[in-house]
């Protein structure tokens, strides 16, 4: 650079100094400084701004970084891996092309600096003429330094695609094992799959198998029984002759309460047909498990029973004393599978007179029995319903509902949507519908939990039977009592 003494003022004309060409860009708005020393060196470099690790440093580094890891990832893993390098790479590669470009401006800035020196130096004399040679003598070093930074940016250049080569040939590999994994897990799903599927199939087989050998074996296995309960008495006659004994006495027991049963149901016969002459009220109906009972006047002249006040009641074995049905308060009453072989009655008030209508022991309905000892084998026995009332309130849908009665809980939904699930507690009920309706026979009361209570229809009054008394036997079986509201148990 030209160095101006602040003693002497040289005005050089601007017309001497040829401009620069527009088409030189500059990196920065003001010319670098630097230091000559002996023979015009350049012997120091003032600090630039810092713009992160050189080129070289980061592909140094990456490559190190990719030899650590490659025996830790995964195929997969060094795949992605592979492919973000590239792209690094690539963008390394794009900088480099574009350091290209500055060093090119700065090539032609150099070479117009030193002719428009060239020129400066013809023109001057003196201290100013040797102010101009050093100036020269720096721009020559300057081109000189540019030349190798030149050589080491194409061998950093020549690195780069070297390394992107590479990358490229590692980032197609890696996707050809990539995928000769694929090919090889799919191949082993497919086959793992048909071994599941055959395992299922011979797993099936093999409890067909298990079922019918179990069924013979136990089959076999009381007729074993019997016969050495045969061979046991008969080698123990004195055991025999107390059983024929006990037996002989049991019978004569059951002859008498039969004689004392058949009195007692003629007695009550008797009242009944008393009663019912002088009552002003009958019952109609059948009086068995699966139909209702219903009272009603025997002339207009009678109050209707709208007017009346009703209230129904269980008589015990004996007769000596009567049980009210929690709820039973209208004019119908459904028996349930707890009033099978008791005597019921109804009070009818009226005006502050009373009458009493009494039934004969309630039947049970034929084959129901034996119905439900074989939905008892089952583990889940469904039945079809429709949601009545829930929580005392009428229920707006009529849409089907399953009912799953199991062996520890009682389930209630519509498809995916289940309304309750609980297990057998002390605080569920269930019962028969004690109420005023032409599906009384064929509904139940059922309360899963407190705060939770449904009347539930049925398809037919068996299925309620049914239900209801499948129920009991597997809460029995948990050591828990349904009945109804109330209900002594």
């Amino acid at each position: 650079m030209t160095k101006i003494s602040p003693e002497v003022k040289v005005k050089m004309p601007m017309e001497a100094v040829p401009p620069v060409s527009a088409d030189v860009s500059f990196v920065s708005d003001s010319f670098p400084k630097y230091k000559l020393g002996p023979d015009n060196q350049i012997v120091e470099e003032p600090m630039e701004e810092n713009h992160g690790p050189s080129l070289k440093e980061v592909i140094d580094q990456e490559v190190s970084t990719l030899s650590d890891q490659h025996k830790r990832l995964s195929v997969r893993d060094l795949a992605t891996k592979f492919d973000k390098n590239l792209a690094a790479a690539a963008k390394l590669s794009d900088e480099a092309k574009l350091r290209e470009i500055p060093s090119l401006e700065g090539h032609v800035l150099l070479k117009k600096l030193r002719d428009a020196l060239e020129s400066l130096k013809g023109r001057l004399q003196g201290k100013h003429k040797e102010d101009v040679e050093k100036a020269i003598s720096m721009v020559e070093a300057l081109a000189v330094k540019l030349t190798q930074n030149e050589g080491e940016l194409i061998q950093e250049k020549f690195e780069v695609n070297k390394l992107v080569n590479f990358l490229k040939q590692a980032s197609e590999d890696a996707k050809k094992l990539v995928n000769q994994e694929k090919s090889f897990a799919c191949a082993e799903i497919e086959s793992a799959g048909a071994v599941v599927m055959r395992i299922g199939e011979a797993l099936e087989e093999q409890e067909k198998a298990f079922q019918s050998s179990k069924r013979q074996d136990v089959e076999e296995l009381v007729e074993e029984v019997q016969e050495a309960r045969r061979i046991k008495l008969l080698h123990h006659p004195s055991k025999v002759m107390a059983m024929e004994q006990e037996l002989r006495a049991l019978r004569d027991q059951i002859r008498e309460k039969s004689i004392f049963s058949m009195k007692l149901q003629k007695e009550l016969t008797m009242s009944k047909k008393n009663e019912n002459q002088s009552s002003l009220y009958k019952l109609g109906g059948s009086e068995t498990l699966g139909s209702y009972l219903q009272v009603h006047p025997c002339s207009d002249e009678v109050p209707q029973t709208s007017k009346c006040s009703f209230q129904w009641y269980r008589l015990s074995s004996e007769g000596s004393w009567r049980e009210a049905i929690s709820g039973a308060d209208r004019s119908i009453y459904a028996p349930d599978p707890s009033d099978v072989g008791r005597i019921l009655q109804v009070d009818i008030v009226s005006y502050g007179k009373k009458v009493t209508l009494t039934t004969n022991p309630i039947q049970t309905a034929s084959g129901l029995r034996s119905h439900v000892d074989l939905l008892l084998r089952k583990s889940t026995t469904e039945f079809n319903v429709v949601i009545g009332q829930m929580n005392g309130q009428d229920h707006s849908s009529k849409s089907v509902h399953a009912l799953n009665v199991g062996r520890m809980r009682i389930k209630l939904s519509r498809g995916w949507i289940t309304k309750a699930r609980e297990i057998y507690s002390p605080s569920m009920q269930l019962c028969g519908v004690r109420s005023d309706s032409s599906n009384a026979a064929k509904a139940l009361f059922w309360q899963a939990r407190k705060g939770l209570s449904f009347v539930l229809i049925f398809e037919s009054e068996r299925d309620r039977n049914a239900a209801i008394m499948v129920a009991r036997k597997q809460a029995l079986d948990c050591n828990v009592v349904l009945a109804g509201p109330e209900d002594l148990v």
